[in-house]
């Protein structure tokens, strides 16, 4: 029942930030008509139209791969609440959604005690990737204000 309500929240949202024009134009990751062979492809494009105009071109490539655990819920609200625009019962639920969760680990038949997650996205869930992005969002425009 979770994942098909994360699905439809998760459908819901995109919408919303799709006609509102509020992810970067240079966000591939769940939209339409745009792919990680689409985001190659503008790169290469960016480096060989560098290169033709005689300018350097230098790529930094960043492992993320323990960067969703360290997603920090609060800053992750204020991004929802303040560039993204939501607000209300739908901030409400996320803060819900967000909050209070719970994780352990289990070796041979052993059980640690329950301790509260206060960063990341939920491991395994519909929305995890897509909240990623929403944290991350700014760091386009940042690139971009920096003239690279």
């Amino acid at each position: 029942m979770s994942k098909l309500l994360e699905s439809l929240v998760d459908r819901q949202l995109l919408d919303y930030l799709s006609v509102n024009k509020l992810l970067p134009d240079r966000q591939s990751a769940y939209r339409a008509i745009r792919s990680t062979k689409t985001a190659i492809a503008s790169l290469l494009s960016d480096v060989l139209l560098a290169l033709d105009a005689g300018d350097i071109a230098a790529l930094a490539l960043l492992n993320l791969s323990a960067a969703f655990n360290a997603v920090d819920h609060t800053i992750l609200l204020h991004r929802l609440r303040i560039p993204f625009i939501l607000n209300g019962i739908v901030l409400s639920w996320f803060h819900a959604y967000l909050d209070q969760r719970r994780q352990h680990v289990c070796h041979r038949g052993e059980h640690s005690l329950p301790s509260v997650v206060q960063f990341g996205v939920p491991q395994g869930s519909v929305m995890g990737p897509f909240l990623f992005v929403m944290y991350t969002a700014d760091i386009v425009s940042i690139v971009e204000r920096r003239g690279l």
